[in-house]
């Protein structure tokens, strides 16, 4: 586990549990502490929805105990079941996150001592209540969440090492085994891209103008994952067929490289052209140039097809290099279309890159 603000909120949140249970003189103030543990989340929509979900696991959960002990008694056979019951319930009402705290609920308050067995129960509920709502204050005040600037920056931390690998393998320079093992944790990078992406739409909005313009943003940063994504895919077939690589024309070898070379530095600058330190109107690798590229390493491609069917041993290097190509070209696209949503994004919210964001890069 890396040390970050979670854990930092997870202490606080128990402190301020406990120093209010123990303000309000509530019994055993260390179960609002226990609940505060159950009740931090990674974002303030979460924690709201958690918070919902807590107090009404927490109600059937204090209901069936309440029920169980007037009726059956407090034993252990009776606490087992119900907590079977609870936990049958929270199921079919889908609030399974909550039980964990639901059975904390109920085993504290029908392990009841106490002749005032109702005021008991009531005092135990009132303190988990109090260390939920204590963990919700300290996720909304505590070190807020900056789910754009992370999101943004784990993009581009992921682009910039692909980026860096098919500069490296291009040139075959680069180690298979270690290649490999990095395509492996770039992989891993990117789904941690799509938590923070989720964690990001997650947040509210709260004006008609914040609304629009998160929802361009959505958009925009889905392209940028998949874009990467596409990345990632050509970087993967440039390792495996990195042998019929080796092998091909010089002439039709130093036009692959520099098309990538190209698409990378295409890709740099697309997100410098986000944060604002290139003009929007600037494309490098766009336009009708690029469609004669596209169309003369296509055109090399078909010769070099129809040379192979000359010399049959050259037919299974012919067949992967489509691999290669079709990952270049779908790539391509997608760095395209990622410029021109950039460029729409900025003729309607030029001024709404945050300061976070534009220090990124």
């Amino acid at each position: 586990m890396k040390l970050g603000a979670r854990i930092f909120k997870t202490g606080i949140a128990i402190a301020l549990a406990l120093f209010l249970a123990t303000l309000l003189e509530l019994p055993t103030p260390v179960f609002a502490g226990v609940a505060a543990i159950f009740a931090i989340q990674p974002s303030i929509y979460r924690s709201y929805l958690t918070l919902l979900d807590q107090v009404y696991g927490n109600l059937i959960g204090a209901s069936i105990a309440v029920i169980f002990v007037l009726t059956l008694g407090p034993n252990y056979l009776t606490i087992g079941v119900a907590a079977i019951l609870a936990i049958i319930i929270m199921l079919k009402l889908k609030l399974e996150n909550t039980v964990p705290l639901t059975l904390v609920t109920l085993i504290i308050i029908m392990d009841s001592q106490s002749d005032d067995f109702l005021i008991f129960a009531s005092l135990r509920f009132v303190t988990v209540l109090l260390g939920i709502l204590s963990a919700f204050i300290v996720n909304m005040i505590f070190l807020p969440p900056k789910y754009e600037t992370r999101l943004f920056q784990s993009i581009h931390s992921v682009s910039e090492d692909v980026i860096r690998w098919i500069r490296i393998s291009i040139r075959h320079a680069s180690d298979h085994s270690s290649v490999k093992e990095d395509i492996d944790k770039l992989t891993e990078k990117l789904t941690k891209v799509d938590q923070w992406y989720l964690f990001y739409k997650e947040e509210r909005s709260y004006t008609k103008k914040q609304q629009y313009t998160k929802a361009r943003k959505l958009v925009l940063y889905r392209q940028m994952i998949a874009t990467s994504k596409k990345s990632l895919e050509v970087l993967r077939r440039l390792n495996r067929y990195e042998n019929e690589l080796r092998d091909l024309p010089e002439q039709f070898h130093m036009m692959v490289q520099e098309r990538l070379e190209s698409l990378a530095s295409y890709h740099e600058q697309l997100y410098m052209k986000y944060v604002g330190k290139i003009r929007p109107e600037h494309s490098e690798s766009s336009g009708p140039d690029a469609v004669l590229k596209r169309n003369e390493v296509m055109s090399i491609f078909v010769k070099e097809i129809n040379l192979s069917t000359e010399v049959e041993e050259d037919e299974f290097s012919v067949y992967h290099l489509m691999h290669v190509l079709s990952a270049l070209l779908d790539y391509e696209e997608h760095l395209e279309h990622l410029d021109l949503l950039i460029i729409a994004y900025h003729n309607y919210h030029s001024e709404e890159v945050d300061r976070d964001i534009e220090n990124a890069i």
